[in-house]
């Protein structure tokens, strides 16, 4: 296994978190935000986001799962739901990284049939040329190319999370 360079630096990730947070921040002012992050990837960019975020919020999470190892297994498993009562609530679901979509179209949904006042979608990562399922996401920080990464949350099975930066992995034999 092999996880290269920096693909996104450390000073290229604060510098977007900064800017969506006060794109965030201006779209949700004077609003009851509940912000949402899915684990176990978004955890990183969930923390760092919330704390720039300068509006008052409360926070939640849930554990969704598609993937095994680098492929995605098309089934998608709920393994933690959100415990806060989101009904009239204005929602922001923070997802590491949309690839397919199916995930994010799937959560999306779910809660939107517990009837928020709004739900928007921010994602730290965008593959759109993998996108089968077309997903509004309202802040996305950077598009990447269909390439498989690690680092700042994400992972290769578990593995990788802790690294400050974004690498292209590639597997060896």
């Amino acid at each position: 296994m092999v996880v290269g360079k920096p693909f996104l630096t450390v000073e290229q990730i604060q510098k977007k978190n900064r800017e969506l947070a006060a794109r965030i921040s201006a779209d949700y002012r004077g609003k009851d935000l509940l912000a949402v992050g899915i684990l176990k990837g978004a955890f990183i960019f969930f923390s760092d986001l919330v704390r720039l975020i300068q509006v008052p919020l409360t926070i939640d999470f849930l554990i969704a799962s598609s993937y095994m190892k680098t492929e995605t297994s098309g089934e998608i498993r709920l393994h933690y739901n959100i415990r806060e009562n989101i009904a009239d609530k204005d929602v922001l679901l923070v997802e590491d990284i949309v690839d397919t979509g199916i995930t994010l179209n799937y959560l999306r949904e779910r809660i939107l049939n517990e009837e928020p006042r709004s739900l928007r979608i921010c994602t730290f990562l965008d593959k759109k040329e993998r996108r089968e399922v077309d997903v509004p996401i309202d802040y996305v920080g950077f598009e990447i190319p269909n390439e498989f990464v690690v680092g700042y949350g994400l992972d290769y099975d578990n593995r990788f999370r802790n690294l400050p930066y974004i690498s292209v992995f590639k597997k060896t034999a």
